[in-house]
């Protein structure tokens, strides 16, 4: 079978994080964005590293890409002059605060130190599990909580904190980092050079996310796109009414526009687009509207910009389909593998096969890692088998969150990413490719006159309009 009758399959991982922090500059509340980094960006890009055949496509939202520069700023300040982090918890790991003596900030650090999915990645770690067990008590018995957390010494905590960290660490740190696993051994008893030596390793990793994913790109293994800048729902800055395509009979604001909507929009655009070209040396091809959130005038926008193809779900290919009059089911069905554009426009639509993105973002964490990678690979076989001659003019696009999933896999899915690369890239009917060169070797477009106004959630845009609360937000906007 030639290169170009195959299957093309474009793999998606959209990296998100917002804005944690207080205001610009203040502290950050919530500590999501150096924890995934340690865990998830590494891993993802050490798995495209490990398996050159493998493509896909990356998109980083701006916000993500700032709040990594600032956090590997912030580390460097504490490393070489001794400055305060605005994190708390690396605060505390670091030593430049102390560990509290409050009952209430005590307990708020043990709770905090629990936030992971324990099974994976707490569990695992004999060490971890132990220290709490040992606190279980406190958390839910206040009478014993109150003599308790008083006994618990400093050491304890300055455990637990390094413990937390390292049940963080995504797999390749700690496989390709001996320092990891030299703190894994000392088990605990961790002094203050330990952990100078964990907030190092943080700081290395995180340091080394931008550039290597960047390598890829420049390499052409990989596509990066981005988003607009604060993650706006575009359609309904440029207009309310786009919310009727799916949620026809629900209420509307009072106003009948966002003011100045069209403006924020672009200015939204333009703002992602150069910190992308900052992180990355050029604008990208491609741009995941913030939740997957489109309409004609929203797709039209992005043509101002000269943006080749743009992506969202499954719901809102099927009321596109609808509306267009795609009755046959047949002929629909094959219109979720095909990129969409508008009549006269040129940005290209693809649509998630949310049947498959779910079944790694859901099922699959159960199962056997080579048994999955096995599923997926018959699910091409069959989609090849259905589209036949002309499966060289089809894609199937899989879209899910970067960081989510993984936690809630054996191993931060390491077995299950290695098994499914290397089965995907190697099987004999399937290309892995990205969204740009999909449409440069043989996607057909499908020409339409209308595209639903929604999201890739529910196909609507009911998290965020609709309802009298959401309403009101929308109208105190205005």
């Amino acid at each position: 079978m030639a290169q170009t009758d195959k299957l093309k399959v474009v793999l998606c991982w959209h990296m998100h994080q917002p804005h944690y922090r207080d205001g610009k500059d203040g502290q950050y509340r919530l500590p999501w964005v150096y924890l995934h980094a340690i865990k998830d960006y590494t891993d993802m890009v050490a798995h495209l590293e490990a398996c050159p055949e493998a493509r896909v496509v990356v998109n980083f939202a701006p916000v993500l890409l700032e709040q990594l520069d600032d956090y590997v700023r912030q580390l460097d300040g504490w490393l070489e002059q001794g400055k305060s982090m605005q994190d708390g918890m690396l605060n505390l790991l670091a030593g430049v605060q102390a560990i509290p003596r409050g009952l209430d900030a005590r307990l708020k650090l043990l709770q905090d130190c629990q936030r992971g999915h324990h099974p994976t990645m707490i569990a695992p770690h004999a060490e971890f599990q132990g220290l709490l067990e040992a606190c279980q008590p406190f958390l839910y018995h206040s009478t014993m909580a109150g003599r308790g957390l008083a006994y618990l010494g400093d050491q304890f905590f300055h455990d637990l904190l390094v413990w937390y960290h390292l049940a963080w660490m995504g797999v390749s740190v700690y496989q390709s980092d001996v320092r990891v696993s030299e703190l894994m051994n000392k088990a605990r008893g961790f002094d203050e050079d330990d952990r100078r030596m964990l907030v190092e390793v943080i700081r290395d990793a995180m340091q080394g996310i931008i550039p290597r994913y960047r390598a890829l790109y420049e390499s052409g293994q990989i596509e990066l796109s981005t988003t607009p800048y604060g993650h706006p729902i575009v359609p309904l800055l440029l207009d309310f009414d786009s919310m009727g395509d799916a949620l026809p009979n629900a209420p509307r604001p009072e106003h009948a526009a966002y003011p100045g909507g069209a403006d924020r929009a672009r200015w939204h655009m333009d703002k992602g687009l150069h910190v992308f070209a900052e992180h990355f040396g050029k604008r990208p091809s491609g741009i995941w509207l913030s939740e997957g959130a489109v309409s004609d005038a929203a797709v039209k926008l992005l043509d101002e910009y000269d943006i080749q193809w743009t992506a969202t779900g499954q719901a809102v290919w099927h009321n596109s389909c609808r509306f267009s009059g795609m009755d046959a089911v047949s002929s629909c069905n094959r219109a979720l593998y095909r990129p969409a554009v508008l009549e006269n426009g040129q940005c290209k639509v693809f649509f998630r096969d949310d049947g498959l993105s779910d079944l790694i973002g859901f099922q699959y964490k159960s199962w056997h890692a080579d048994d999955a990678a096995r599923d997926f690979c018959q699910h091409m076989t069959n989609i090849a088998n259905f589209l036949g001659h002309k499966v060289k003019n089809h894609v199937v696009t899989v879209i899910l969150d970067g960081e989510n999933a993984w936690e809630y896999y054996p191993n931060n899915a390491h077995y299950f990413l290695t098994a499914f690369y290397k089965a995907l890239s190697r099987h004999p009917r399937v290309e892995m490719t990205t969204f740009s060169d999909a449409l440069q070797q043989g996607a057909e477009p499908l020409p339409i006159n209308r595209l639903a106004a929604g999201s890739w959630v529910y196909g609507s845009f009911s998290t965020w309009i609709g309802e009298k609360d959401k309403n009101r937000g929308w109208d105190s906007a205005a």
